[in-house]
């Protein structure tokens, strides 16, 4: 993962509103428009979904009944059809460049919908031939809802009471009721409600995902991160047609994987080592960088390193580390951590307790007037 699609840090909890409903686009409009630095890493990741040169989503900012929003475009330059049937679907999937975690995930909500759409025609989920749900618009809002969930982390989600919607909706198959029968089916033990506007209000794509997310009701207590709301194309009479997401923080510390790189050096100036740690502090994936004087052989005081960095920039940090100093070997390993959900300016670090309460300790550099030169230093390492 790169540190473009780095997830949002200290979420644990999502809960979603579905006002006017739930869809696909909806949910990616919903996330997207909570954290929008998303938008580059997913439509990069999408680029590599199995989807013909040129197709991609777009967050596109609107608002609807005075609120302020996002809603998502698809870009589809080539009218081509993809199979319907779910075999062809999970090939696809399978040889994408999208990563592991995504794949199944994306799997797993088309899985949901076969075995539905299975039920109501009473076949076999493998002989189901996707519709409208085949359709490209379709594969993207599944993938890019499989890239966020898992991008975000959450461990929890919920949702408020669905509207069932009223009336009946063309498909392939005819005029259905609403909510369409597969959809009553991934439906089942989740909150809904009848507010009395006409129309589909979840469509099978949004109940799909609702399932995989297996919500419940309840939100946890906890600090809210950030919100979004995710506009539909449809409009609605009284009701603005959004997903609201809420995004929160427990507080409670929460587990992740750091790489630790480790060596020693008895035979660089301190003057000159200072300078190849403060280069190695510069780099993105590094996390932390400290050391330690320690006896090495025949009794020479030496230096120990260990720099705390992205695990999956291990081998480029190493590299780094043979780059800038003396050291001809090192030692690297992967260890989980528990973090405590924080927020770092330029000025100070607000951390959040496990019990709730709120801790700020400024910055020293801010503190001393040295953070000017140390970035003025950092401009002038990435400007070469």
């Amino acid at each position: 993962m790169s540190s473009r699609s780095m997830p949002p840090k200290g979420i644990t909890h999502i809960h979603l509103d579905p006002l006017g409903g739930i869809a696909g686009d909806m949910f990616v409009a919903a996330v997207l428009d909570a954290f929008p630095e998303l938008e580059a890493p997913l439509a990069e990741a999408l680029a590599g979904s199995g989807a013909p040169s040129g197709h991609g989503l777009r967050r596109i900012p609107v608002d609807g009944h005075g609120l302020a929003g996002s809603r998502i475009d698809l870009e589809a330059p080539e009218a081509l059809t993809p199979s319907g049937h779910l075999s062809a679907i999970l090939d696809r999937l399978a040889g994408s460049d999208l990563a592991p975690a995504v794949r199944t995930r994306a799997a797993a909500i088309y899985r949901l919908l076969a075995e539905a759409e299975g039920r109501v025609h009473g076949v076999p989920p493998e002989q189901v031939h996707f519709h409208e749900l085949a359709d490209w618009d379709s594969y993207l809002d599944i993938v890019a809802a499989a890239w966020l969930i898992e991008i975000l982390g959450a461990r929890s989600w919920s949702t408020a009471p669905l509207p069932l919607g009223r009336g009946r909706i063309r498909t392939a198959h005819g005029m259905l009721p609403v909510p369409a029968p597969a959809t009553a089916l991934l439906l089942r033990g989740l909150p809904v409600h009848d507010d009395g506007i006409e129309g589909e209000r979840v469509t099978p794509t949004g109940a799909a995902i609702l399932r995989h997310l297996a919500p419940t009701t309840t939100i946890p207590p906890g600090t809210i991160l950030a919100t979004g709301h995710g506009f539909g194309t449809r409009l609605l009479d009284g009701v603005p047609n959004l997903l609201r997401l809420l995004a929160f923080s427990s507080g409670t510390a929460t587990t992740d994987q750091v790489g630790i790189v480790r060596f020693e050096i008895d035979d660089q100036t301190g003057e000159d080592l200072a300078i190849a740690l403060d280069r190695l502090r510069e780099l993105a994936a590094v996390r932390d960088v400290c050391q330690w004087p320690v006896l090495g052989k025949k009794g020479r005081l030496a230096s120990a390193v260990q720099i705390l960095c992205d695990p999956e920039a291990v081998d480029p940090v190493a590299t780094a580390c043979l780059t800038e100093t003396s050291t001809i070997g090192l030692r690297w390993r992967i260890e989980s951590r528990r973090v405590l959900p924080r927020e770092t300016s330029e000025m100070a670090k607000r951390v959040q307790r496990p019990d709730g309460s709120i801790t700020i300790k400024a910055d020293a550099d801010a503190l001393s007037g040295t953070y000017a030169a140390r970035a003025a230093r950092r401009r002038e390492i990435e400007q070469g």
